[in-house]
């Protein structure tokens, strides 16, 4: 069964990451020529123009736009936690209930494995490639800007962590909703939904003190990319939770899932 996951999820994978890969050589290739010269002026007049918010909203106020690590520092981790997120997202609200929805599920009942076993074994391949996707992001960051620059190799490591996070408990939030529904097209939005919702809560707490309590109600302030930049050193409390939410959204899913009654 665990065989079978990994083939069946292959695709995508390659797809979502060779997507990714492809749109950051782009930028990394286009850069140095927006941020030279006189383009280099512009972009620091526009960036003096946002509000204090807007730029600690993107760390813009501590990562400089001066090169390609200072961007991805920046905007470049904002769209790869959105990117990983949403197919973490994806990946956990279809990776079962597209058996289901399918049909498939009927042989799958039929095989001498408990259900505890092959979702298990979905689960594993799932959390294999949300893994593999961040860590080969990782490794072309680095070789990439170890080519064009010198970066800070501990910050950039620390930070290519940053995304299993969220994603993990993206991943299992998709896992536990599926189990109330049985067509996996009623997911595919919500997943989406549930992801943009939690970026934008990120961002809005950003904006004052008085909305700083909205930071607590999304899973992307797990990242904690800002204490990264900072002081180079991940919060282990955003591990424990991350791990905490994870492991108990998904062996409740589990559970729920083993006495679902499947149509």
């Amino acid at each position: 069964m665990l065989k079978r996951e990994f083939k069946v999820n292959l695709k995508a994978f390659i797809i979502w990451t060779g997507i990714m890969i492809g749109i950051l050589i782009m930028i990394y290739a286009v850069y140095p020529s927006i941020i030279s010269g006189e383009n280099g002026n512009k972009v620091d007049e526009m960036v003096k123009m946002f509000p204090p918010e807007v730029l600690k909203a993107f760390n813009m106020d501590i990562a400089g736009l001066d090169s390609a690590f200072g961007w991805l520092k920046s905007e470049g981790f904002v769209f790869i936690y959105l990117i990983i997120g949403i197919y973490a997202s994806i990946l956990g609200s279809t990776l079962i209930l597209k058996e289901e929805s399918e049909r498939t599920v009927e042989y799958l009942v039929s095989l001498p494995v408990t259900r505890l076993k092959w979702a298990g074994d979905k689960i594993k391949a799932g959390v294999f490639y949300i893994v593999s996707m961040i860590l080969a992001l990782g490794i072309f960051n680095l070789a990439a800007l170890n080519i064009s620059e010198n970066p800070d190799n501990k910050q950039l490591l620390l930070l290519s962590i940053t995304p299993v996070f969220p994603s993990l408990v993206l991943f299992s939030v998709g896992l536990f909703l599926s189990g109330f529904m049985h067509k996996t097209k009623n997911m595919l939005g919500l997943s989406i939904g549930i992801v943009f919702a939690a970026y934008m809560l990120n961002v809005i707490s950003e904006m004052g003190d008085s909305v700083r309590f909205l930071r607590y109600f999304s899973v992307f302030t797990l990242a904690d990319a800002r204490n990264v930049i900072n002081d180079s050193r991940i919060n282990p409390w955003c591990i424990i939770i991350s791990l905490m939410l994870f492991t108990a959204l998904t062996v409740i899913s589990v559970l729920r899932y083993d006495k679902k009654e499947l149509v």
